[in-house]
């Protein structure tokens, strides 16, 4: 009998990195995967290769993975390597012929679709000093790779990771800080539906834990986040036996897929089927109650803000197995609504996404986490200060809506998330509400009866209407 061919991992290095960022890795995987490791423009071999922008690294790496025509392949990117990855994921889910091989993402320490959350004053320090001359380059570089440590690496690796970043190609090295890592491809990435394996380490400032549920996860809803403890953003050369561990592990037991929605209840759900019900509310009750789609693809917010805006319903209607934040960017982008707005906030979408930008940026001034890394006292307490009109975020801290504004905006939030809620049969039910029961299809009576309601007397149900004992059950 013949072994199965190893799974092909075509890996994408980091900033200042190289394909030799994944020889350790590959070592220590042996015989398990094959390890494609790929020079980025303007890195390790390819220092003298141009073309530095997020597509263009993404039309090198298509060369490279058509070179090899695999019929099945992951990509695992790695910082920089990673925004790149994503791209290349977008391309083969848009049906990319080159690309119709790619089985999975591998995400370590990963620059996410939205520009990278790096201070301005860590970026315009990296720029500085990469045309210096070789006694500053040098020092500089042996800085940048043990301020991106957890620990100490062993010494032949710090030696080999100081001099590829010393080999980098200095306009490369300049055209991510100040060109690809600041690039906003959040709508054009969307939503992933292939699996995806994503690491932080627990030491990784910029792009750590915090960064990869808040910019990275909302855009893979079948990807799974592992924190490695100790560890800052270079996995690969740090712990690279415990990244081969992860990679060739299997999937962690149990069901890890969305919550079921809230179940109807039976007495409720015959009520539904009845003729008493007309057949275009019984379609639309239907539709209310099916399971949401984990992919749900945003078509007015981007999948950042469609996760903070899932964070604050939760915090509105706290039921598991509703996507009310997916229906609400479904009814936007319909154009519906009720009707009116407050004059201080523009056009409702346009205010769901401002408004969520401002409560986001609220949560990394006073918190210096995104809102969606904090536990629910934390959003609650700046839900509140909005709701009380106090939430004040400067401009210049990545506020767009006042203070007045915000106190507007989540009256609106508050009442959208109940009437969708509301609109739910589990919660028409919930409430005891029978005037779904009010007529039916046919204008005859049914069973001698027109169809309506006859007893209007307090206490006085219908002999159809489902009881309350029953409903409870």
């Amino acid at each position: 009998m013949t072994e199965p061919p190893a799974d092909i991992l075509f890996c994408l290095h980091f900033l200042g990195g190289s394909a030799r960022t994944w020889e350790p890795l590959a070592r220590e995987l042996g015989g398990t995967a094959r390890v494609v490791a790929i020079d980025l423009p303007g890195f390790g071999a390819a220092a003298d290769v141009a073309g530095y922008s997020v597509d263009a690294m993404a039309d090198h790496v298509a060369r490279a993975i058509a070179a090899e025509a695999p019929a099945r392949f992951r990509i695992a990117g790695h910082s920089m390597g990673a925004k790149v990855a994503l791209l290349l994921a977008r391309r083969a889910q848009d049906g990319d012929a080159g690309l119709a091989g790619l089985s999975g993402l591998v995400l370590v320490s990963g620059s996410p679709p939205s520009p990278e959350p790096i201070p301005d004053d860590r970026r315009a320090h990296m720029l500085s000093w990469i045309d210096a001359d070789a006694k500053t380059r040098a020092r500089e570089a042996r800085a940048f790779v043990r301020a991106n440590v957890g620990g100490d690496l062993p010494p032949d690796l710090e030696e080999r990771a100081v001099a590829d970043v010393l080999r980098a190609e200095p306009s490369a090295w300049k055209a991510w800080l100040q060109g690809g890592a600041n690039e906003d491809l959040a709508r054009r990435i969307g939503v992933l539906r292939l699996p995806a394996l994503v690491f932080a380490g627990s030491e990784d400032a910029d792009l750590g834990p915090d960064a990869q549920a808040a910019l990275t996860l909302p855009h893979l809803p079948h990807g799974r986040l592992t924190v490695i403890d100790g560890v800052g953003h270079l996995l690969p050369l740090e712990r690279p036996a415990d990244l081969a561990r992860l990679l060739a592990a299997p999937p962690p037991a149990g069901d890890r897929s969305a919550p079921q929605p809230p179940a109807v209840p039976p007495a409720y759900a015959e009520l539904i089927a009845s003729k008493r019900v007309n057949s275009r509310l019984r379609e639309a009750l239907a539709e209310r109650a099916t399971a949401p789609d984990p992919a749900y693809e945003p078509e007015v917010l981007d999948p950042v803000e469609l996760a903070i805006l899932r964070a604050v319903f939760h915090r509105i209607v706290p039921v598991p197995g509703l996507d009310l934040a997916a229906k609400l960017d479904a009814r936007l982008a319909e154009g519906g609504g009720d009707g009116w707005r407050f004059a201080k906030l523009p056009e409702d979408g346009a205010a769901y996404r401002a408004a969520l930008r401002t409560l986001d940026a609220a949560a990394r001034a006073a918190h210096r986490r995104p809102f969606v890394a904090l536990d629910g006292n934390g959003q609650d307490a700046l839900l509140t200060l909005a709701q009380k009109g106090d939430l004040k975020v400067p401009e210049a801290l990545g506020g767009r809506v006042d203070a007045d504004g915000m106190r507007f905006w989540f009256e609106d939030a508050r009442a959208d998330a109940v009437r969708l809620y509301i609109a739910h049969p589990a919660a028409l039910a919930r409430i005891g509400f029978s005037g779904i029961g009010a007529g039916g299809d046919a204008p005859t009576p049914i069973a001698g009866n027109l169809p309506g309601f006859h007893a209007t007397g307090l206490d006085s149900p219908e002999p159809w209407e489902p009881r309350a004992e029953e409903i409870a059950r």
